[in-house]
């Protein structure tokens, strides 16, 4: 691995440059991937949204503070004020007021607006009940308790512990489906090479044919039409060879993207130039599917979104019940009123509770909560559904990967006789019994039968990470 990252860093590997194991691609990919940085990321974010629920347990403390310009000031009187005042009466021994009388007759005088006449006055001068609010500063510190929010706060938090499992989860799913693409582009890569390696031989098996009715044709005993066959045969190959070539230098720069490095990286691959597939176990017909749908990523991930709608149900019957909370508050203002009109800071302290109890609402907290529940239901058989395609796709894997090992032994018997019939077709060219027809129709039987067994070979590595995928045996990081 160091000397491919020494390559990678200049753009190509080193030319003497340890070959890449699949191991190494995979991890490679699972390290630079920018959408599983992503995820991760989204792990991250559910987990602080965790912490941030939390904190919902917790007294709430906050600071409210303002200043405000008054134009005008506060005066209680619009003018002054003449106030009666009373006297004592000995005879009464009590305070009465001291009204203005009529001489003549003793009796109290009333004014014009039927009011008596008051004999003395205090006088309230207007300026002194007037309040200099022109510079207002005020300000509040306020702490909430929550007693009891219906649940709500429970099942907030549950739902962001679910969410952090369910990013997780889905992250995990996320790298099983990146492994897979990574190993797809590898063996690409390594049929593609085996496949120019195949051109390359049919290529020089034609120059030899070519050569050797060159020949025969100088000698008379083979025709320019034969010679002309074989060059078309020759400019075919060459043309195929160049595909493939062309076609290997593609996957290259595809496997490296998938790798997360440079596109003109260059990689040799571990498994380049593999002749042959090693056949561990042959897949089974019948798994376990209660291990299969407990190790599915993407299962688990439906079944953390039946809980997360079980407690958003929950959340909407909180808002059917009583909630109460503690409140605390420290007020302060200048100019305050605490003790007489004062332009000072001055402030006190206040506790009380909060309870509030929904009465009526036309039934729409009720249809919120009805809402929630179908959404549980509706996610719920989705998982249903989704176990019932998970079982279908581990019956069709591990069909296709017990069929791509019958087809690869098939390919190895059609490879077999393939060499068997061009040997006779080179010897019967040689002795002059069979042409350079026969000679180029075996050697295209022969390259077909190869291509067949790479094809069959590849296949075979492919229904086992596939079936591998399904049966969620794929390797992914811990989160």
């Amino acid at each position: 691995m160091t000397a491919l990252l020494v390559g990678v860093a200049g753009g190509q590997a080193a030319s003497g440059a340890e070959a890449v194991s699949i191991d190494s691609c995979r991890t490679l990919a699972l390290t630079h991937n920018k959408q599983l940085q992503i995820s991760r990321e989204r792990i991250n974010a559910a987990r602080y949204q965790n912490k941030e629920a939390f904190a919902a347990y917790l007294p709430g403390i906050d600071f409210a503070g303002g200043y405000m310009y008054n134009q005008k000031n506060l005066s209680i009187f619009d003018s002054d004020q003449l106030l009666p005042v009373k006297t004592f009466d000995l005879q009464s021994q009590s305070y009465q007021f001291s009204l203005v009388k009529n001489p003549i007759t003793g009796e109290p005088i009333k004014g014009p607006d039927g009011q008596y006449i008051p004999e003395q006055v205090a006088l309230i001068p207007k300026e002194a009940m007037e309040f200099d609010i022109h510079n207002v500063f005020f300000g509040a510190i306020t702490l909430t308790q929550p007693v009891y929010m219906g649940g709500k706060i429970v099942a907030m938090n549950r739902i962001t512990r679910l969410n952090e499992k369910l990013a997780g989860a889905m992250s995990n799913n996320e790298a099983q489906d990146i492994i897979t693409a990574v190993d797809a582009a590898y063996w690409q890569v390594v049929s593609l090479r085996a496949k120019k390696e195949l051109a390359t031989s049919y290529v020089a098996l034609l120059d030899t044919l070519r050569s050797n009715v060159r020949q025969m044709v100088e000698q008379g005993v083979a025709t320019q039409s034969d010679l002309l066959s074989v060059e078309v045969k020759c400019n075919e190959a060459e043309v195929d060879l160049s595909k493939v070539d062309n076609g290997l230098v593609l996957s290259r720069m595809a496997l490296a993207q998938v790798c997360g490095l440079p596109v003109n990286t260059v990689m040799t691959l571990e498994d380049e130039g593999l002749s042959d597939v090693q056949i561990a176990d042959v897949a089974s017909a019948s798994y376990d599917m209660a291990d299969v749908y407990a190790r599915r990523q993407d299962l688990e991930a439906l079944r953390i979104g039946v809980n997360i709608m079980e407690q958003k149900a929950r959340v909407e019957m909180a808002s059917m019940l009583p909630n109460l909370a503690v409140v605390g508050s420290y007020s302060f203002s200048n100019p305050n009123m605490f003790n007489g009109f004062k332009k000072r800071f001055d402030g006190a302290f206040s506790v009380g509770a909060m309870l509030t109890i929904p009465i009526w609402h036309w039934g729409g907290n009720y249809n919120k909560y009805r809402a929630a529940k179908t959404q549980a239901k509706i996610t719920q058989m989705q998982l249903d559904d989704a176990r019932d395609m998970v079982d279908l796709q581990v019956s069709q894997a591990a069909f296709k990967a017990r069929e791509s090992v019958k087809t690869y032994n098939m390919t190895l018997k059609n490879l077999s006789s393939a060499e068997s019939n061009l040997n006779h077709a080179r010897y019967g060219f040689a002795e002059g019994v069979m042409t350079s027809q026969n000679v180029m129709e075996a050697q295209t039987a022969w390259l077909k039968a190869n291509s067949e067994k790479i094809d069959a070979m590849i296949d075979v590595k492919l229904c086992q990470v596939y079936l591998a995928k399904v049966l969620g045996l794929l390797p992914y990081p811990e989160n």
